[in-house]
């Protein structure tokens, strides 16, 4: 659990209020679930009634283990008392068991007894319990006798449950309210907290609103990455309790090796109906020409990964520059070092890449992967490597998101990466390698077809060499992939697992979402793509994934880069379209009294227009304070040769 000091917590809230996001948030970091439903199905014809369960058990992660008590309502109290002290056990919801507990099919029956067994055995569970419970007692009288037996019946249940419970929370919007709180939490250290929208919360962002709550204390600042933080990995996940690669993460199965990354994985989705109401929003704004046009699409996606119809700008954003080399043919016409010299200077704050994520506000983190064997004579990498390389790069997105990262933008720098790329979209997709594989440019900005070709031979006899292996995931990437494809897709799914969206630049990116498929299909939507950059393999990727680019500048910056010099664009369209109002029309307001519809702006980087001036019609924006001058702040990884071996 999430907050020390208390074994049960009763989670209130009114519909759609978001109480039960913030009781799974609470739940996040236990390493057992066992997800207790007792809402009945209802019926087959309520169409909408089946969608919101659907929604229900789509955000429950796969590790999760589940429990109906639908059936018979007295078998909660017997699920709670027979539960184990290494478990924890999130009851969602009571006023469906209320539901069932006066179904005639249950009659005659003494609620008032079966609700005291109840909160009897919830005193006595020796699991962790956090149960969901709507709030009915703020609504007017029903006018239905069995309208009233309900709201009689759900309000007695809510008074027994929260005297048995150590703690109490009311979600109203989406905010936390706690009623019931624990006097031991007080005496939790300072924790710090992400600004973050309720609705999309990660379990530290939650719990670091629950500790602050709880303390009555003013949350304390996001975090600040240093200029320069040196940070080695762990070198191989092994058994040992407090090995960093084996941290509880619930969206994934735990074995006692640590974390398991398997095909079929469920992970969050984002918001369905955020989106599209976001869009729709957008029709509604006070603008004198017809919209943002294409760039609807960033608020969309937005949005839905924030939850919210009014999505925030992007404050913080981390750049993951992914460095690795290709031996063999994969890397034919590319200058020895020059991979290496490019991580070092992105290292030194030099460089395209440093200088734009400088401008941008941006951390840059290079990582070293391993670096991958000539793919046309025998595998990219061996099994453990893969498996060290996947959970490597789901810890980065881990740690991006405990930093209070609310964007990742994903690069890489290495010699024969569009090759590896090409032979990974030949293997998923179907793709001719010649089809896919870009023109090689020599330093003076001269074609070379003749490395072009060694290339195309390298994808060609590797995919020859490959024909009766196995077309899974993991096999891709060590027979095709190599070390920077590997982590890259654990990059996407951990992202995922946390609810981080991933801005894509480049063909490892793509080549990453098109073995991500395989192993968590949900991965895709996290991910957005400013601009294929005119390579054919992102063109071919972005058609396959579903993901449309949003311009078409062609800039060959490097991997990131390209990127970046989008995202100023793609932050303004965010802060436009929380910032500007309905249009008076719509509004029903006068035209002269423009801040009768002006929301407050949810991005904090801008100030509101001067409405002190009748004549403006354009808002003066308030330009955010420069971060100061000098290269990105940099974190590098560098991982020791050793460090890829398996445990």
């Amino acid at each position: 659990m999430s907050v020390d000091g208390w074994n049960t917590v009763l989670v209130l809230g009114g519909i759609r209020s978001g109480k039960s996001e913030f009781a799974e948030s609470l739940v996040t970091d236990a390493p057992v679930v066992r997800y207790v439903a007792t809402a009945p199905e209802g019926d087959p014809e309520d169409t909408e009634w089946a969608t919101r369960l659907a929604a229900h058990r789509a955000r429950r992660p796969g590790s999760w283990t589940t429990e109906e008590t639908t059936e018979d309502p007295r078998r909660l109290a017997d699920v709670l008392e027979s539960a184990e002290p290494n478990e924890t056990l999130l009851v969602d919801d009571l006023g469906g068991w209320v539901t069932v507990l006066l179904d005639p099919d249950h009659q005659p029956a003494d609620d008032v007894a079966t609700i005291a067994e109840l909160a009897e055995a919830i005193r006595g569970c020796a699991a962790r319990v956090v149960l969901v419970s709507p709030e009915v007692g703020l609504s007017l009288v029903p006018t239905t006798p069995l309208g009233r037996a309900f709201t009689d019946a759900l309000g007695a249940a809510n008074r027994a449950v929260a005297d048995a419970c150590d703690a109490v929370v009311l979600v109203v919007a989406g905010q936390p309210v706690w009623l019931k709180p624990v006097a031991t939490a007080t005496e939790s250290t300072a924790t710090t907290t992400v600004t973050a929208p309720a609705a999309t919360a990660t379990a530290p962002t939650a719990a670091a609103t629950v500790v602050a709550s709880l303390a009555d204390t003013e949350p304390t600042p996001e975090v600040q990455l240093p200029d320069v933080l040196t940070h080695t990995p762990p070198a191989a996940p092994t058994p040992e309790p407090g090995n960093a690669w084996a941290a509880p993460t619930m969206a994934l199965p735990m074995v006692s090796t640590g974390l398991v990354i398997q095909p079929g994985m469920e992970l969050p989705m984002p918001d369905e109906y955020a989106g599209p109401q976001a869009v729709d929003r957008l029709a509604t704004l006070d603008v004198p020409g017809a919209g943002l046009g294409v760039l609807d699409r960033v608020v969309g996606f937005a949005a839905a990964t924030q939850g919210t119809s009014i999505p925030a700008a992007w404050g913080s954003v981390r750049v993951l520059l992914l460095h690795g080399d290709h031996a063999g043919g994969a890397s034919a016409g590319t200058v020895a070092g020059e991979s290496a010299r490019r991580a070092a200077q992105a290292r030194a704050g030099r460089g395209a890449l440093a200088r734009l994520a400088a401008e941008s506000g941006a951390s840059l983190q290079v990582v070293d992967t391993p670096a991958a064997a000539p793919i046309e004579d025998q595998p990219a990498l061996t099994p453990e490597q893969v498996e060290s390389a996947l959970r490597y790069g789901w810890r980065l997105a881990e740690q991006a998101a405990d930093a209070g990262v609310q964007l990742l933008v994903l690069g890489a720098c290495g010699a024969g990466t569009e090759a590896a790329a090409a032979a990974v979209l030949a293997a998923t997709a179907g793709a001719e390698p010649p089809a896919v594989l870009g023109r090689v440019i020599t330093e003076s900005g001269e074609i070379d077809d003749a490395a072009w070709m060694i290339r195309c031979a390298a994808v060609r006899d590797a995919l020859h060499r490959t024909r009766r292996s196995s077309r899974g995931a993991k096999d891709i990437l060590a027979e095709l992939g190599g070390g920077d494809v590997a982590v890259a897709t654990g990059v996407l799914l951990g992202a995922t697992a946390r609810r981080v969206p991933v801005l894509l630049d480049g063909p490892v990116g793509l080549a990453a979402g098109m073995v991500s498929r395989d192993l968590a299909g949900q991965a895709r939507h996290w991910c957005l793509l400013a601009d294929h950059g005119g390579h054919p393999a992102v063109r071919l990727a972005a058609d396959v994934l579903g993901l449309t680019p949003l311009l078409d500048l062609r800039l060959d910056l490097g991997e990131g880069a390209n990127a970046l010099v989008a995202l100023p664009l793609l932050r303004s369209v965010l802060a436009l379209s929380a910032a500007l109002p309905v249009h008076p029309s719509l509004a029903g307001t006068d035209d002269t009294d423009p801040a009768a519809d002006e929301p407050e702006s949810t991005d904090p980087s801008y100030a509101d227009p001067d409405l002190t001036e009748p004549d403006s019609t354009e808002p003066d924006f308030v330009e955010p304070e420069p971060a100061g001058p000098g290269p990105a702040s940099t974190e590098v990884d560098e991982q020791p040769a050793s460090g890829w071996r398996a445990g």
